[in-house]
């Protein structure tokens, strides 16, 4: 169905966007059995909008100015991470990343679990306010925290959230191989965080497109030294971060990947403020839940 030009403007980022509130969702759902053979690249063609899709957008456009981004980092080509999904309030906001694991799966952590009917996922996304034509927009069906997370500690702090329909894989969308179970990465090896979170830790500048930074892995003896997170980090956490300083993923960017080695062995999770000296940034160690992911899709496939 041709789209009117009054709905062409609001793709385009009108400020009316905002008043034009998601109606319906789980409509036109794809054909197509689920891909749970994880760790593949695919390439494809651009999907064909449906005009729910693309009434959907307008609830997602503005309102996205205020959001600051990676410390330290800089701003990525379009669409060079096509795993990395947004993760949006209703309103349009964007409060946390996501991997793209299999067609209908994004991994994240398991404290940016929100209510289910509260949140939409957005694929092929790089400009948070600029409608391109390259986003894919979803609702989720379910979500699975793993069983050990504790909100305190954060340990476990991994979630699986299964899409109302599969993804359309091309050149903007992806996904992002997984670590083999119990793998670990080298210290000192350069891994890369993109997101959308913040780029100082007491505001920072505005900017609406995705950043990534390159970060060491630190290793868990120093991470954990009286003078850094003094024992806290678990066996489910890998630290990366600058010695000094300065770099840092940070508040917007949980849940988003930390890919080392082309493979995504972290997820966003916590630290102490943000890009501060002697305190890495935290992650869930990917490679030890390796197995619970495969078992996860699988099961509710």
């Amino acid at each position: 169905m041709p789209i009117s030009s009054n709905q062409l403007s609001c793709f385009k980022a009108s400020a009316d966007c905002l008043r034009d509130r998601m109606a319906e969702s789980g409509r036109g759902k794809e054909a197509g059995s689920e891909d749970v053979v994880l760790g593949s690249d695919h390439a494809g063609t651009l999907p064909l909008w449906r005009l729910s899709d693309r009434s959907q957008l307008c609830s997602l456009i503005g309102g996205q100015r205020k959001l600051q981004r990676i410390i330290g980092g800089h701003i990525v080509g379009p669409h060079s991470a096509k795993y990395l999904v947004s993760l949006k309030r209703m309103t349009g906001s964007h409060f946390c990343g996501g991997s793209l694991v299999s067609r209908s799966w994004v991994l994240t952590a398991a404290h940016c679990k929100t209510e289910i009917n509260q949140m939409l996922i957005v694929a092929g996304e790089y400009s948070l306010s600029t409608f391109e034509g390259t986003e894919q927009i979803f609702r989720p069906s379910r979500m699975v925290v793993h069983p050990d997370y504790s909100s305190t500690t954060k340990n476990a702090d991994v979630m699986l959230i299964k899409l109302n329909r599969p993804v359309v894989y091309n050149a903007f969308v992806s996904i992002v191989p997984l670590p083999q179970q119990g793998a670990t990465v080298k210290e000192g090896r350069l891994c890369q965080v993109s997101g959308w979170g913040y780029t100082s830790p007491i505001g920072g500048r505005t900017s609406d497109t995705l950043r990534s930074v390159r970060l060491p892995i630190v290793p868990s003896w120093k991470c954990n030294a009286s003078s850094s997170y003094a024992g806290f980090i678990t066996s489910n956490m890998i630290c990366a971060g600058l010695s000094t300083g300065g770099k840092d993923a940070c508040q917007g960017d949980s849940g988003g990947p930390l890919v080392c080695e082309g493979r995504v062995f972290g997820i966003v999770s916590w630290g102490h403020s943000c890009a501060s000296p002697r305190y890495p940034g935290v992650y869930t160690a990917v490679a030890n839940f390796q197995k619970w992911i495969y078992k996860t899709i699988f099961r509710h496939q």
